[in-house]
């Protein structure tokens, strides 16, 4: 891939020309095309979706149902599954709410140490009010989910499956196609936080056969503020709106009210259209370059980002073998925190911290971490100013 040409779709490197960016599990860089997409809303349009009938309205409804087709089409649904959110977080605290009523005592809630803290506490509060327990899936000594060992703990009583597909920390990847099979035995709903898989892989919701599946736009070189909740259409017709207002209803009386069909009924309120259009933008990018080949350039960063850290002394790598293109590491003696304010020192962003995910330091038997996570702008030459920024920074803190 020719990264300088890349890079000039990420206006951030004009203003930013020396910036090593390590950061993109958090949130990656914003490419031009989403930035025009939803500056254009604002500027030719910036009326409402579904409201009006005047031809401004018209054509931003048009334009905001379109971008939910480019979305449904890019993980295989059909674009009434699809629901527009302010992010993954907000996505999967709806399901949460929405499938709390069918939650009994003394059911089993299945969620693993290495959820985001969005998709472990929604579950928590339900448990905590609905009588329910909840089941962490025991992962192997290198920190996976694993077919065998979710079987262990299902049960009769497992009524939600709540599964991260790639851990944000360790980036390994869930076996949910076979994690879900298991569970259809049960009639257990499967819920997948797929935050960090949808922005580098092909992730096809029929084929998975999950029943709700969350992704923010803003790890996917989208705007901040938007993200996607998918559901089978049969799942999401069970379910009651947990949101009311504006455009949701069909018809209002003073006693009761009926709401729209999917996937309205589930977008109470004015939507943010700009971040959707946007989102589209953001597809139509990454389908542009193909996920096949993002895939193939940021593995062989990874690869080659893992062989100069190897040879680094002083240093824990936790998640050597990921496949998602994520290092996590610690320099020996270090506080990540200081660490990661020294790598700063040149241009170099990495995260540093619990990740959300504090049962994944617990587990890692540590405070926190630092995590250094690529995409497609990134090059070998970001790789090698980590490698001598990680070496720099140990020999620094090692005088004192």
């Amino acid at each position: 891939m020719d990264i300088k040409h890349i890079r000039k779709d990420f206006p951030v490197y004009d203003k930013h020309p020396d910036l090593i960016y390590f950061d993109s599990a958090a949130s990656a860089l914003k490419v031009q095309t989403a930035i025009d997409e939803g500056m254009r809303y604002y500027t030719d349009l910036g009326v409402n979706a579904h409201r009006g009938a005047y031809h401004l309205a018209y054509e931003t409804t048009e334009l905001y149902e379109a971008s939910r087709l480019e979305v449904a089409s890019f993980i295989g649904a059909l674009p009434e599954e699809i629901i527009f959110t302010r992010g993954a977080t907000m996505s999967l605290n709806i399901i949460a709410r929405a499938l709390e009523q069918t939650i009994q005592p003394g059911d089993e809630i299945i969620t693993s140490e290495l959820e985001h803290h969005s998709s472990l506490l929604p579950w928590m509060e339900v448990a905590k009010r609905r009588q329910a327990s909840l089941v962490y899936v025991p992962l192997t000594s290198e920190g996976r989910i694993t077919v065998s060992e979710f079987e262990r703990v299902l049960t009769d009583k497992t009524a939600i499956v709540a599964l991260t597909h790639v851990s944000n920390v360790m980036g390994y990847m869930t076996p949910i196609k076979e994690i879900t099979r298991l569970a259809r035995t049960k009639n257990a709903i499967v819920i997948l936080d797929a935050a960090q898989s949808v922005p580098h892989m092909a992730v096809d919701v029929k084929d998975l056969d999950v029943d709700f599946l969350a992704f923010s736009g803003h790890k996917m070189f989208a705007p901040t503020g938007i993200g996607v909740l998918y559901g089978k259409k049969t799942r999401l017709e069970a379910l009651s709106p947990v949101e009311f207002g504006g455009e949701m209803a069909d018809e209002v009386f003073k006693d009761h009210a009926t709401y729209k069909a999917l996937p309205l009924r589930f977008e109470a309120g004015t939507p943010n259209i700009a971040g959707v259009i946007g989102l589209a933008a953001a597809i139509r990018y990454i389908n542009g370059l193909s996920l096949p080949t993002i895939h193939e350039h940021t593995e062989g960063l990874h690869q080659y980002l893992l062989a100069g850290m190897k040879k680094i002394e002083g240093l824990t790598i936790y998640n050597a073998t990921a496949e998602n293109p994520v290092v996590t590491f610690n320099i020996d003696g270090i506080h990540p925190h200081d660490a990661s304010t020294m790598l700063d020192q040149f241009k170099i962003g990495v995260r540093s911290g619990h990740h959300c995910a504090h049962l994944v330091s617990r587990f890692l038997g540590v405070n926190s971490t630092i995590r250094a996570s690529m995409h497609v702008y990134n090059t070998i030459e970001d790789c090698d100013a980590l490698i001598s920024g990680i070496i720099k920074t140990r020999d620094f803190f090692n005088q004192f």
